[in-house]
């Protein structure tokens, strides 16, 4: 826990002074009941009931003032809780390296039974967005709340040549942050885009400067994430790690998945057989720009528990929450507690 306003806990050393006089006014009162003729009386009215009626009330207001003070601080503790809203955009490699058979039934036919289970698992609040990529990338779902439009979206996956690993990333951005300025096709295109990460087209930044790009801290956008699968390496396509950081800059995370066995596996093209790795080295630095994590997966068990543990970790959400109002509640409760058992026993208010 801590406090915003840290400052206002000096208010607290009101608290002992109270404390003294309430000690002072206790005395004043003990020499004027040694006055009373009859010792009986005397014992009768310092007895255990009539000890905790005397002083019950007053401890419950000192607890109100202590909780009112503490709530003047704005006190705030990081909780982790489920996801309000979230969206989860499933950025997926479909270059034709996923047809290779060192995982069964082949790398494609396990990644989309993972996925669909994934999405299965997910609670019915969460939208999810599908964005395929090889040489280009293609948005296939666009986030929507519909687990049979997503199921459908997965079976339709076609594989095509190329891995461009920061096109699909790019895209899977634009379609989380559609508001966010993001042009996939000038910035896939733009000569210049290696020496940028704002994010703003060309053109916009030659026509105006007004609409300055302003980052905020890596992994502070909680509404929502990203999650990348890929089993090869970039042979085409903007840097993935300069698209990571435009990621960050926004504060999005990046979940990455690194698919299939770390020798690789045998690819047929056009009767040359390769041996596909993927690039664990570039998936890894893509989590970590982004405050997010890597994953390995070098079989179709492997991937179904990656996915089962990101359905656990998107759900929900770690978030910093004032607890001003709490405290608030607290005072109020002990006081309206205080004034009730005094006027019960005392027919007054302390």
């Amino acid at each position: 826990m801590r406090f915003l306003w840290s400052d206002l806990l000096w208010l607290l050393l009101i608290v002992p002074a109270l404390i003294a006089a309430y000690v002072y006014a206790l005395g004043r009162r003990k020499k004027i009941a040694l006055r009373y003729a009859s010792l009986m009386l005397v014992r009768d009215a310092i007895g255990p009931g009539q000890w905790l009626r005397r002083h019950l009330p007053a401890f419950l207001i000192l607890l109100a003032l202590v909780c009112a003070l503490l709530g003047v601080a704005r006190p705030t503790a990081v909780f982790t809780l489920p996801s309000a809203h979230q969206t989860i955009v499933l950025a997926i490699d479909v270059s034709r390296s996923m047809r290779a058979t060192d995982i069964e039934p082949s790398r494609l036919g396990a990644a989309q039974n993972a996925v669909k289970a994934f999405i299965k698992d997910l609670p019915p609040n969460v939208r999810v967005g599908i964005v395929t990529f090889a040489a280009t990338a293609a948005v296939v779902q666009t986030p929507t709340q519909n687990r049979e439009d997503l199921i459908g979206a997965v079976d339709r996956f076609q594989l095509q040549r190329r891995t461009a690993t920061g096109t699909g990333l790019l895209m899977a951005l634009s379609l989380l942050l559609p508001n966010a300025g993001i042009d996939v096709e000038a910035e896939v295109f733009d000569s210049g885009f290696s020496r940028r990460s704002g994010g703003v087209p060309l053109e916009a930044a030659r026509k105006s400067e007004r609409q300055e790009f302003k980052p905020v801290p890596p992994g502070s956008y909680t509404s929502g994430a990203i999650v990348l699968l890929s089993d090869g390496r970039r042979t085409t396509g903007p840097d993935p790690l300069t698209v990571a950081k435009m990621a960050a800059d926004r504060g999005v995370r990046v979940h990455t998945v690194g698919f299939g066995t770390k020798e690789g596996g045998p690819v047929d093209f056009e009767d040359v057989v390769i041996y596909m790795r993927f690039d664990e080295e570039a998936l890894k630095a893509i989590a970590g720009i982004t405050e997010g994590e890597y994953s390995h997966a070098g079989s179709a068990a492997d991937l179904h528990n990656v996915y089962k543990n990101l359905t656990a970790k998107l759900a929900l959400e770690r978030r910093e929450t004032e607890l001003s109002a709490l405290f608030g509640a607290a005072a109020a409760l002990f006081a309206l507690v205080a004034a009730m058992l005094s006027l019960l026993w005392f027919h007054r208010t302390s």
